[in-house]
């Protein structure tokens, strides 16, 4: 069995935040978000940080069976 990776990405400025994650890392990926923002020394704010853990909830749902719509009949 195949294990599916997310990918968010933030390009703020010069700097390129890439996070590739799976389901089971998806709260230590929004811990990491936190720490970021946190950080002075970051560009990362808790804006952008709030922005992808939405992201994050949107890819979560969009993954999972229970809440897809069944393929049209025709």
């Amino acid at each position: 069995m195949r294990r599916a990776l997310n990918v968010l990405a933030l390009i703020k400025g010069g700097e390129r935040y890439v996070f590739v994650y799976d389901e089971q890392s998806r709260e230590p990926l929004l811990e990491t978000f936190r720490v970021q923002a946190a950080n002075p020394e970051l560009s990362l704010n808790w804006f952008d940080a709030a922005v992808l853990t939405q992201k994050s909830h949107e890819q979560a749902s969009a993954d999972s069976p229970l809440c897809s719509e069944p393929p049209p009949r025709f």
